[in-house]
């Protein structure tokens, strides 16, 4: 199933692809954070997800994709534990503060500590220009996070918490990012990663949910909770899928900064689907993690 994505790889395609992966993973990022942070608890959403997304890749992974050999087992529980301490971290996170908070101050740090890490990992390397762009995405992102602090009710102490715990979560957004492009890479057959990823992935969590659900005075419907883990498992095989598939074809801190434009995506829907106001500076600062996104893209030449 994979000999297409590697074709693709080796083209003279591979970058335009790699962009337009980069940005549907943005789009239906945007979509998975606010399905993950709506009127459920964190950890409940999460596990209710896991476990959907668990479910509907175990058949595909069992009898349609080739099946992990070797070393590629490994590979796979590196990624799940990597993800479980994303997870742990995003909740945590989540549980303390404001989605419009948190979630900019996530998507800030991941892209940064990426590039430096895919230097690293990978020998990838940018101009002068491009870490420009790098600097005004992050950049952009943080002040974001900071601009929305001013209309939230809560605490010092607990927004420290919060602000801490997202910065926590961006560098897991970091770590498995890389991590996971390495495994894909590994993987002769990139199907095999994701299905198989999806499966082991999906079977922690969901416990640790039940125990909190079953912990709680008035928990929420089974019915619902399952409702939306359908709904985000759906859409973290695009979100996922689509960012693991672009760093196969091409550079891992590209798609990884590409991604985070998924905050500019947020802004958008709220904006036009929701009706929520935006402000002047609000809008300028989205802007600027766009125009952030453009330089990394194109300006290495």
């Amino acid at each position: 199933m994979g000999g297409w994505v590697d074709a693709v790889a080796g083209g003279p395609d591979a970058r335009t692809v790699a962009l337009a992966l980069a940005l549907l993973a943005a789009v239906s990022h945007a979509v998975f954070g606010s399905l993950q942070k709506g009127r459920h608890d964190p950890w409940l959403s999460r596990g209710a997800i896991d476990v959907c997304y668990a479910a509907m890749a175990a058949p595909v992974a069992l009898l349609v994709v080739p099946w992990p050999v070797g070393g590629q087992w490994a590979i796979l529980a590196g990624a799940a534990a990597i993800h479980v301490g994303y997870k742990l971290a995003q909740a945590k996170a989540y549980s303390r503060g404001a989605f419009t908070v948190v979630y900019p101050v996530v998507r800030g740090t991941g892209p940064l500590v990426t590039v430096l890490a895919a230097g690293v990992v990978f020998g990838e390397r940018y101009s002068g220009v491009q870490w420009l762009g790098v600097a005004m995405l992050s950049g952009g992102i943080l002040a974001l996070s900071a601009v929305n602090v001013r209309g939230v009710g809560i605490g010092r102490p607990r927004l420290l918490a919060a602000l801490g715990w997202a910065l926590v979560t961006g560098v897991f957004v970091a770590a498995y990012t890389t991590y996971d492009a390495w495994g894909i890479r590994r993987t002769p057959d990139a199907f095999t990663f994701l299905a198989w990823f999806f499966l082991v992935d999906g079977l922690v969590f969901p416990w640790i949910a039940a125990a909190r659900w079953l912990r709680m005075a008035d928990p929420p419907a089974l019915a619902a909770l399952l409702a939306r883990g359908v709904a985000g498992g759906l859409v973290a095989y695009v979100s996922f899928g689509s960012i693991m598939l672009a760093t196969r074809i091409d550079k891992v801190g590209q798609a990884a900064v590409l991604r985070e434009t998924s905050v500019v995506f947020a802004a958008l829907i709220g904006w036009a689907v929701l009706g929520e106001g935006v402000g002047a500076l609000r809008a300028a600062l989205v802007v600027l993690i766009a125009a952030g996104a453009i330089v990394m893209e194109f300006g290495g030449g």
